[in-house]
């Protein structure tokens, strides 16, 4: 290989070109002497640099840039450890689908397998947690190898999540044949928005106008297709359930939703409608133990989210809001089958349980310990914040509370890996790409824990991000199974640390608030004084959802203790097939 006469002619800068080429304006990494040659000539030409305290928190604060923009979220991380550090990163992005790129370095060549600095086989380690992984030896093969690993993470012709790209050092210093950089590369391509074939439209318009009692659920496929899919709600007088990798797509008054009438409407439903959205353990599997005898029509532009599961009565193959758009083209002029009596009265019923549970959250009694309810700190966020604020749920106890208590319309959390610890990270990036926007990070403690060391980041990038920890000492979901399970608490109980006298120490704006009568006057001191942290002490007596629902101790069947006893209970009554 020919050593580049200038940084501006070598692979290291040609990368870089290719990144701007894509429209990143953001690369979330720590650096190391084996990307250097990246890092440095990003920055030369314009790309914002925000140095991560780990890997891991790089990763995750691409993903958040890719699920916020609905484009490529970049993190370059170093050789080795840098690399292992990546990983859990890597693999929430795998599960979550999320459209990131990780490029890093590996030694020189001329020192393969010699024992080299930080020397590791990278893309064994991460093939299986990524849509394409290569290790990019000849300078010739550099853009070629960006733009598939791109449209791959893109989901450009298959199902989109991470990619990974790693280069040895004296390859990101070697001149790249201009006849191979063709201009063809550097263009910022978009996913292909195919149709449905017109019988299948028709099939699915067949389905939909005479089911009694249909019920649409949404996932990340669906995030382009709001406007389509409030009108066909409205046109069929249907119901709607989100998740959180749609939460806000459906306003909150739209009388379609009924999100408080979750675990009624999953097994009423005869006909259930996944819009870009698996079947995974949040939806029971699409198992007929929850949902009945309900026939299925999926929508999805991938296979991964179209067929997991549950095979639809009808399928569609294709753009989601295109296929949207296709059924309402092609509905009849008659009226839909479905039953309003049934739709209305579970908006009615869902309203009555939103209305109930705002109220009980501001009434949320205290512990027996003096420390207020976590719902307490939700009402007072919920009544503080705008309505366009971007939400960050983190935790696992406090997350339970979070997610029905603090409404948004755009929303992240952990996501389907479980993935805690997102919370700092996400939050960060979500107030690089949305400084206009009130960010803020519900989490709790333990969870806060994973990456507090993150707010040096928010502060040295003026990252205007409020997080509030819900401190409760403990790992609660954990602690009350092993309370009611085994009757003894082992390695749970964490101590009430001063997390703000922590924040404070790296000059970020922080207090901590021990009562709930103070919880107004230091919400609003933080959302001035941003980037800021709230470190608030509540009980940990409170019992969310999750921790009723039996997910601390993995039910064999199900992920939810009610529906592994609904499952067994199917099984059983089931007659043999042979």
């Amino acid at each position: 290989m020919e050593v580049a006469t200038s940084v501006e002619h070598s692979v290291a800068d040609l990368i870089a070109k290719y990144v701007v080429s894509q429209g990143v304006k953001r690369v979330y990494g720590l650096c190391g002497g084996h990307i250097m040659p990246i890092w440095m000539r990003l920055d030369a030409h314009g790309i914002r640099l925000i140095d991560v305290r780990d890997e891991r928190a790089a990763v995750y604060m691409a993903h958040a840039e890719a699920e916020l923009t609905h484009g490529l979220g970049v993190a370059l991380v170093t050789a080795g450890p840098g690399v292992t550090n990546a990983i859990t990163g890597i693999a929430n992005a795998h599960v979550a689908r999320a459209s990131v790129l990780v490029l890093s370095g590996t030694s020189p060549t001329a020192q393969d397998n010699r024992g080299g600095l930080q020397d590791l086989n990278h893309t064994d380690m991460v093939r299986g947690i990524t849509r394409y992984a290569r290790s990019v030896r000849h300078p010739a093969l550099v853009l070629q190898e960006l733009n598939e690993a791109v449209s791959r993470a893109l989901g450009h012709g298959t199902e989109s999540g991470p990619a990974y790209l790693d280069f040895p050092v004296d390859t990101l210093r070697s001149a790249v044949p201009p006849a191979v950089q063709l201009p063809e590369y550097f263009v910022q391509r978009q996913a292909p928005h195919n149709s449905p074939p017109a019988n299948d439209v028709a099939a699915a318009v067949d389905l939909l106008w005479n089911a009694k009692r249909p019920l649409f659920i949404s996932g990340r496929g669906a995030r382009g297709a709001g406007p389509a899919l409030q009108q066909l709600l409205t046109r069929l007088g249907a119901v709607y359930l989100d998740t959180g990798e749609s939460k806000g797509l459906v306003p909150e008054d739209h009388p379609a939703v009924v999100a408080a009438m979750r675990g009624n409407v999953m097994s009423q439903a005869d006909l259930v409608i996944t819009l870009g959205r698996k079947l995974d353990f949040q939806l029971a599997y699409g198992s007929p133990a929850v949902f009945g005898e309900a026939k299925f029509l999926r929508l999805a532009d991938n296979t991964a989210e179209l067929r997991d599961n549950r095979r639809g009565t009808v399928e569609l193959l294709a753009d989601v809001n295109q296929s949207l758009l296709a059924i309402l083209q092609a509905a009849p002029t008659r009226p839909p089958a479905t039953d309003m009596t049934w739709s209305q009265g579970l908006r009615e019923q869902h309203l009555a349980r939103a209305n109930k549970l705002q109220q009980s959250m501001q009434q949320a009694p205290a512990g027996s310990d003096g420390l207020m309810h976590p719902n307490r700190l939700l009402a007072a966020l919920r009544k503080a914040l705008p309505t366009n604020s971007v939400v960050v749920a983190d935790g696992g106890d406090f997350l339970s509370f979070t997610r029905v208590g603090l409404p948004a319309t755009t929303y992240l959390d952990p996501g389907s890996l479980g993935c805690i610890g997102v919370g700092t990270p996400f939050g960060v990036a979500a107030s690089l790409v949305h400084p206009d926007r009130t960010v803020v990070v519900a989490t709790g403690d333990g969870a806060f824990g994973f990456n507090a060391m993150e707010i040096d980041t928010a502060v040295r990038h003026q990252a205007p991000v409020l997080i509030v920890v819900a401190n409760n000492g403990s790992w609660a979901i954990e602690v009350r199974d092993q309370q009611e399970t085994h009757g003894k608490v082992v390695g749970t109980r964490l101590q009430f640390a001063d997390h703000a006298a922590m924040a404070r120490s790296f000059g970020m704006h922080a207090q901590r608030v021990e009562r709930e009568e103070d919880l107004d006057d230091a919400i609003a001191k933080a959302l001035q004084h941003r980037p800021a942290l709230l470190d608030v002490l509540v009980t940990p007596e409170a019992a969310s959802s999750d921790a009723k629902s039996g997910l601390a101790w993995v039910p064999d069947l199900q992920a939810l203790s009610a529906w592994d006893d609904a499952e067994r209970r199917w099984r059983d009554a089931s007659p043999s097939q042979t």
